[in-house]
C-alpha cells in the first residue's frame, strides 16, 4: 500500500488535485464498474476492512495501516461488517459517503501548507466534480429518495427533547397515523411544524432531506437520523427497540 508523508507530498494545488482525481477514480470504479468484485471482497466474516483509492486510479480493499499515527488519514474502518445487514444499494451509498469524506481529508492533509487562496482554489476544483455518492446514486433527486410507495397510509416520526435539548430516538416515540382527506388542514399544520424542526436533517444512509411523510429513526449513539426503509426498520419494529444503533455505530464498535 502506497503512503506519502507531508514532506514528500504533492506541493501545488494542481498536483494535489491530480492525486485527488486519481484516488476518486479508483473508488468510483470499485463502486460501479468493479462493484461485484468489491462486494465479494467485503466479507463480513473478515477483519476490519477499508476501501483505499490510489493516485493511479486503482482501488484496494485492505486492513488499515499498522503505523500509529498513519502516514495518511485512514478510510472508514470495518465497511464489510454492515454489508449483509443492509440493502446492497444503501450499503454502497454508505461506503460512498465515507469515501467522499476520506478523499477530502487526504487532499487537505496533503495541502496542509497551502495558503488560504490555494485552499479555496483546491476546494473549487474538487467541488466541480460530482461526489462519489452522486455518481453511485446516479444523482437521483431527493424527492425520489424520500418518497415510498406506501399508498394512502403515511407514517410520521414523533420526537421529544430532554431538558438538555437532545433529540430522543424515534424508536421510542414513533407514531403511525392514518390521514383522511377532510383532515388535510390539521395535517398540514403538523407537517409544517415537523418540517421546520427537522428541515436541515438528512438521512445518514441516502442523504435525502427530512420529509414528515416518511418514517424516520434516530440512532441513540451518534444521533444521526435515517429513513426507516434505508435501515430496514419499520414503525412496528421500532416500538420494540430499546436502544437503536445505526450501521455506522455497528461498524465502529466492531472488534478488530
Amino acid at each position: 500500500m502506497e503512503m506519502a508523508s507531508i514532506s514528500s507530498s504533492p506541493r501545488t494545488v494542481e498536483e494535489i488535485f491530480k492525486d485527488y482525481s486519481g484516488r476518486r477514480g479508483g473508488i468510483v470504479r470499485a463502486l460501479t464498474h468493479d462493484v461485484d468484485e468489491f462486494y465479494g471482497i467485503c466479507d463480513p466474516e473478515k477483519d476490519n476492512l477499508c476501501l483505499y483509492g490510489h493516485p493511479n486510479k486503482n482501488w484496494e480493499v485492505s486492513l488499515p495501516a499498522e503505523e500509529v499515527p498513519p502516514e495518511l488519514p485512514e478510510p472508514a474502518l470495518g465497511i464489510n461488517f454492515a454489508r449483509d445487514g443492509m440493502n446492497r444499494k444503501d450499503w454502497l451509498s454508505l461506503v460512498a459517503v465515507h469515501s467522499d469524506c476520506w478523499l477530502l481529508s487526504v487532499s487537505f492533509y496533503l495541502g496542509a501548507r497551502l495558503n488560504q487562496n490555494e485552499r479555496k482554489r483546491l476546494f473549487s476544483l474538487i467541488n466541480d466534480l460530482p461526489t462519489v455518492f452522486e455518481v453511485v446514486t446516479e444523482k437521483k433527486p431527493v424527492k425520489d429518495m424520500v418518497h415510498g410507495a406506501d399508498g394512502g397510509s403515511k407514517s410520521k416520526s414523533g420526537t421529544k427533547r430532554s431538558s438538555d435539548g437532545q433529540v430522543k430516538t424515534v424508536a421510542k416515540v414513533a407514531v403511525e397515523e392514518n390521514y383522511e382527506d377532510d383532515d388535510d388542514e390539521d395535517d398540514d399544520d403538523d407537517n409544517d411544524d415537523d418540517e421546520e424542526e427537522h428541515g436541515d436533517t438528512q438521512c445518514g444512509s441516502c442523504g435525502g432531506n427530512y420529509n414528515g411523510d416518511e418514517f424516520w429513526i434516530g440512532c441513540d449513539i451518534c444521533e444521526r437520523w435515517y429513513h426507516g426503509k434505508c435501515v430496514k426498520i419499520t414503525p412496528a419494529k421500532a416500538e420494540t427497540i430499546k436502544q437503536y444503533k445505526c450501521p455506522y455505530c455497528v461498524m465502529k464498535r466492531a472488534k478488530p
